[in-house]
């Protein structure tokens, strides 16, 4: 079993790089979270309680930082944007997947790149993620009947893991939640150049990018002076 700390009451566990955790998972139906500097900050009592209950791990070099500073040294930054695509790269003729996230035009162009690039994908089903109330139901039977491998949910923190907490009480998978993921892979948002994400300055790129994430990094400056002070 991988290292885990808690950090601000989160279960983090450190793998050395995507592989380890890929292979962890195997044969175990959980909801895999990534965890960064933003959820360790302002995760409330309900994410956490999910998080400690499945797979939280390291998306953010703020996560990897305290993981290090609590003796789990040999920890890989594991972003959500490439570890689903390492799921489907590994298991797409073996596992059928279904998703779940984005708008229409976003889903569709998602689907129709993972076809082009991954032909005869085991493709379950997949819908955008705007799910009115009088939708839900129709999700959960739809997923109950289909019976995916893996359900790829890509609806921003914490609603992916609320949703991914009903869904598997109702159908045993591996649940991962992606954020903007199919955005960025449909060709919708452009992701950081390779160096930039060498460099651990990623989060730079999007603020410049996305100044309206600006308000939300100027929260991180907690999250910052309680690391240097040792308070997680």
């Amino acid at each position: 079993m991988p290292e885990f700390r808690y950090v601000n009451g989160i279960r983090i566990f450190g793998f050395p790089d995507k592989a380890s955790l890929i292979n962890y998972v195997q044969g175990k139906n959980e909801i895999l979270v990534a965890v960064n500097a933003e959820k360790i900050k302002n995760a409330d009592q309900e994410l956490k309680d999910v998080i400690n209950k499945n797979i939280g791990y390291p998306d953010g070099v703020g996560a990897v930082w305290a993981l290090g500073q609590k003796g789990i040294k040999n920890v890989a930054k594991i972003p959500g944007v490439e570890l689903w695509l390492e799921f489907v790269e590994k298991h797409y003729l073996k596992k059928s997947f279904y998703f779940i996230g984005a708008r229409e035009e976003i889903i569709q162009s998602t689907v129709d790149k993972l076809n082009e690039e991954y032909p005869g994908i085991n493709l379950a089903g997949y819908r955008n993620g705007y799910i009115k109330p009088h939708e839900m139901e129709d999700l959960f039977h739809d997923i109950q009947i289909k019976k995916p491998d893996y359900v790829f949910v890509a609806m921003g923190s914490p609603a992916q893991e609320r949703l991914m907490m009903r869904l598997s009480e109702i159908h045993p998978a591996i649940y991962i939640g992606l954020g903007g993921s199919f955005d960025i892979y449909s060709g919708k948002t452009k992701r950081a150049p390779q160096f930039l994400i060498d460099l651990k300055l990623e989060w730079f790129y999007r603020l410049v990018t996305e100044p309206k994430r600006l308000k939300r990094q100027l929260k991180l400056v907690g999250f910052v002076k309680n690391m240097i002070l040792k308070k997680y």
